[in-house]
Formats: C-alpha cells, structure tokens, sequence
C-alpha cells in the first residue's frame, strides 16, 4: 500500500510526543517534554498554539472541562484552561530524583495511565501508574525502565504495553469496570533493526502500530499472530509515537524528536521533530475515552 507522508508542522521541538486527536474540537494535542509545553495544533490551519507547564511533561489529555492533565516530572497535573497556575494531583515519584513521568494516555472507561522512566536506565526501577476518576492514583506495574506505548484492544479485555529496552509488547488481561490488569504475557518482540519500539496506538481492525526511535519508521503488527505487517518510513530517524485522527480518523499523526542529533542536520525530506499525516488506508479509532476527555470528578 502507498503513503502519503507530509509535514504539517515543522515545530523543531527537542522531544515531540504524546500526540492525541480530540474529538470535541477537531485538534491535534502533543507534548514537546523537555520544554515543559503542551502544543494545540491544526492540521487544516496550520496553526500551533503552546500552552507552558513549567516542568518537563510526559503526556497530556484533556477533561471535560477542557483543562489539560499532564503527566510531569514527578506525576499528574492539572493545568487549567485559563492559564493560570498548575495544581499537583498526585506526585507518586517526588522522592525519586532519576525518575521523570513520560508516555500515557487515556483508557476506555476516561481513567488516565502514565508511566515513569529511569533518567540513568537503570533497571526495572521505573513503574506504570493509573489515575481513576476519583483522582486516584494507583501503581499497576512495577519494574519497569521506561514506560512508553499504550493501547486498548477492540473488546476491550486487554492492555497492550511496551516498557522500551525490553523491545517487546505485553498484554494485560484488562477489566473496563474497575480498570483491573493481570496476566501479562509478551505478544511479539521487535526486531533489534528496527530501533527502539515507542508510543503505540491501534486501528480499526486491531492492528498495533508503534513508532520506532532510531528506526525513522512507523510499523502495523498483528498481535495476534505476532506479525509484522507494514513498515512505512518516515523521513526523520528518531519516530516518537502516533495516534489517529482528523475527521475520519484515517490520518495517522507521528511525532518526532530532534534531541541527540547534530544540530546542523535538517534531516532529509521531513525536518525532525515535526508531524507527519499518513492516509493508511485503515482508519483508527477516537481518542478512547469517556465522552473524548478523561474522567475526573
């Protein structure tokens, strides 16, 4: 099948990720973390508009009100739509200084997941963490290194996960009422040419696609079978993560990071640390959250 692959914005940002499609109103959210910004962009426009958190942010969503809940250095913001100052909701890792939050994102039932990473990688002394509706916040999975890529299957029954130097996807057995996660099990392993397996999201018929970091690609598996099944390059070597989007969420939107890389390397046909839409032909899902925002009462 053939790509379209476009920029849509060139935000030269260090560390571009956590891109989500909200529904509501039809704009592309993503983070650039190590400048502590949560971007509100428009792919039809153009237009970019940044909101700054004042510490280094993971990933953001939104609630029903239309403020952002940020995943931070040390854990879950609330960053208001009026601009005036954050309010820590929980900070789980506060005593833990080579820990920074990094990749999350909503569940099915509005319940936000984010996990932490080691800042020296060391081992298995990052976690993944759930924040309920209640503002409730719950470690799901511990050793861990560098908690990234999310996504929820179809039915709704599992959690697929990938902590990044494993190189594999797991799946939780997921409960939706109570946001429960138990026997873990790794669906397939990535290939080491590839790179570093990354931010993750699923398509309307069940396929994973997850961003390579290092691999200057984008590629479907079938978790089921374990399969690779397509591997569309994207003109920028460090691939950050992707989520769908646009009217018909046929539009795959990839972030990428411009951090470790010379300076004076533009790149090739795509400048780092921009959006790149593909048209894959499958279309993916809405933001899978209750009422397209998380669920904080």
């Amino acid at each position: 099948m053939k790509y379209i692959v476009r920029t849509i914005l060139d935000s030269r940002a260090d560390l571009g990720e956590g891109p989500f499609w909200d529904n509501k109103d039809q704009h592309l959210y993503w983070v650039n973390i190590n400048a502590g910004e949560v971007h509100r962009s428009d792919p039809e426009r153009g237009t970019d508009t940044v909101i700054t958190a004042g510490q280094k942010i993971g990933a953001a969503v939104l609630d029903s009100a239309g403020d952002l809940i940020a995943a931070g250095e040390t854990g879950f913001l609330k960053i208001p739509g009026d601009g005036s100052k954050p309010a820590v909701l929980a900070a789980p890792e506060a005593d833990n200084p080579d820990s920074r939050f990094n990749d999350g994102k909503c569940d099915p039932a509005g319940r936000f997941w984010a996990g932490t990473m080691s800042l020296s990688r060391t081992t298995g002394t990052a976690a993944l963490y759930c924040l309920d509706e209640k503002g409730a916040i719950t470690r799901r999975v511990e050793g861990v290194t560098v908690s990234n890529g999310l996504a929820w299957d179809l039915n709704r029954s599992l959690m697929f996960y990938i902590d990044t130097p494993t190189k594999c996807v797991v799946a939780f057995a997921y409960e939706l009422e109570s946001g429960d996660i138990s026997s873990p099990r790794i669906v397939f392993s990535t290939p080491a040419n590839l790179g570093s397996p990354d931010g993750m999201t699923i398509d309307d018929e069940g396929m994973l696609w997850i961003a390579f970091y290092r691999g200057a690609c984008v590629a479907r598996w079938n978790p089921e079978t374990g399969k690779m099944l397509e591997q569309v390059k994207i003109p920028a070597p460090h691939v950050t993560s992707c989520c769908f989007g646009g009217k018909d969420h046929a539009t795959l939107f990839v972030t990428t990071a411009r951090q470790g890389m010379d300076p004076m390397d533009s790149g090739s046909i795509l400048n780092p640390a921009v959006f790149s839409p593909l048209n894959p032909g499958s279309a993916g899902l809405p933001a899978i959250v209750t009422k397209d925002r998380v669920r904080i009462e």
